[in-house]
């Protein structure tokens, strides 16, 4: 059977994953600010917090920008429920949107659905594919948009506007007209789930890139404070002499990265583009000159001028087809030895969110997507031959023969 998307854990990873637990010391530590200083330096900003997954970023930032009871989040109604969770924990409310065609979220409905008691737009990277920044940036930015702003925390005071919170779990590697994703908007957070692109085995990175006035360090400190139970001194330094007397100065959370899990990310991170990133855009490529001569496939649109993937996920199209056709066609792909998958469900789809009052026929693009599309395997480790055995299966199985 090809697997889907499994991770790749070669010698070099065990051997920095031994070290580290050979070196005692195996929670936050030095690999983990590491891998911080690693990422912000290949995305191109100042600072980057890691913590235990791309969920408890989004949720963390949430909450530093004081997000509560009576606000709005604008989320795309097309993504992975991580995404409106969060915004749910917080006693906030999700305000969902429509997707573009390319599956990304639709600026002009963030537009009519804001709100005075709009506080964060999170848009999300689906796939990897960058969403319309400058779009987005431009929009919290002006003045009638800001006026509508009510701020009720000293951050939110501070901005004046509402925050962009990019769900970049997708993207680490994709770039906007020029920029890394981590660099386009204010904050953005990545994952290092153990079906990522990049994996840690679980993991997520907090990228901080707020504007003048705000102060990306001593926002990095105060978020580490946060991540850690409040706690005014880490593992680490409370392991020097005399040093053992910390402080609680909030009631924090629980959502650090392990040095263990670093070193996993330390030796991906080293060798992402060279071979990561440039195995996985062969296997697209593959992919799209074989499905683009068939008038049955939409093969994704992975490079604009402005815009490149991180290929994270190949989502494949198959025109004129219902749901339960798509469904059927899944079977038989599956039927030929090929796991392949769906991403995502849309979130008025899912019992929580449809009991909650959210009806799939307001998100009419996000359905057609969902309705029609399969994904296909991506990974380091699929040979060549895998990926004509998965085009063969893919193909037979909509011909249906």
């Amino acid at each position: 059977m090809i697997p889907f998307s499994p991770p790749r854990v070669d010698e070099l990873i065990v051997s920095e994953v031994t070290a580290a637990l050979l070196s005692g010391w195996i929670t936050t530590g030095p690999r983990v600010k590491k891998f911080e200083e690693m990422i912000a330096d290949y995305c191109g900003i100042k600072q980057v917090l890691c913590v235990n997954s791309n969920s408890a970023g989004l949720e963390l930032m949430l909450r530093w920008f004081g997000v509560g009871p009576g606000d709005e989040v604008i989320v795309p109604a097309y993504t992975y429920c991580a995404t409106a969770n969060v915004v749910v924990h917080c006693g906030a409310k999700p305000v969902m949107v429509d997707v573009n065609d390319d599956f990304c979220i639709n600026v002009e409905n963030v537009r009519r659905a804001i709100t005075p008691r709009t506080k964060v737009i999170v848009p999300v990277d689906i796939a990897g594919m960058p969403c319309d920044y400058d779009e987005l940036n431009a929009l919290v930015n002006e003045p009638e948009i800001k006026k509508l702003f009510k701020a009720n925390s000293p951050e939110q005071t501070q901005l004046g506007r509402i925050l962009i919170l990019a769900d970049a779990a997708h993207s680490i590697g994709a770039s906007y007209k020029g920029k890394h994703t981590g660099a386009l908007t204010d904050l953005s957070v990545f994952s290092f789930h153990a079906v990522k692109n990049l994996t840690t085995a679980e993991g997520g990175a907090i990228c901080l890139n707020l504007p003048e006035p705000f102060d990306n360090e001593q926002i990095y400190k105060r978020l580490r404070v946060m991540s850690l139970h409040g706690q005014s001194k880490d593992a680490l330094a409370k392991t020097q002499i005399g040093n053992w007397r910390y402080d609680v100065t909030e009631a924090g959370f629980k959502c650090n990265m392990t040095d263990v899990l670093a070193a996993i990310g330390l030796v991906e991170l080293q060798r992402y583009d060279s071979e990561t990133l440039a195995r996985r855009a062969e296997i697209f490529e593959a992919y799209s000159r074989a499905f683009s001569k068939y008038p049955q496939f939409k093969v994704p649109v992975y490079k604009t001028e402005d815009k490149k993937t991180s290929y994270h996920l190949y989502l494949l199209r198959v025109n004129g087809i219902t749901e339960q056709q798509r469904d059927e066609i899944l079977q038989r792909i599956f039927s030929r030895e090929v796991s392949v998958n769906v991403h995502y469900l849309p979130l008025p789809m899912l019992s929580f969110y449809k009991n909650e009052g959210y009806r799939m026929d307001d998100y009419p693009t996000a359905y057609r997507n969902y309705s029609c599309e399969i994904s296909l395997p991506v990974y380091y480790d699929l040979t060549p031959q895998q990926v004509d055995t998965v085009i063969d299966a893919v193909v037979q199985a909509v011909m249906n023969k």
